[in-house]
């Protein structure tokens, strides 16, 4: 299960850069917040993932 998790991890890596990338093209404030909130999200969940959740919870 840990091939998941450094997927899952990989992933949500990609995704903030993903967000990180429209967050500098954005052309409104409103968004701006939409990529910040979504990148928080992200984040969120890339620490709960690296901080070591039981394997069933981080699939």
């Amino acid at each position: 299960m840990t091939d998941v998790r450094n997927l899952l991890i990989s992933g949500s890596e990609k995704v903030i850069g993903h967000y990180r990338v429209l967050l500098a093209g954005a052309r409104s404030e409103s968004e701006r917040e939409l990529y910040r909130a979504r990148i928080a999200r992200e984040q969120r969940l890339l620490e709960a993932l690296q901080g070591g959740l039981p394997e069933r919870a981080a699939a």
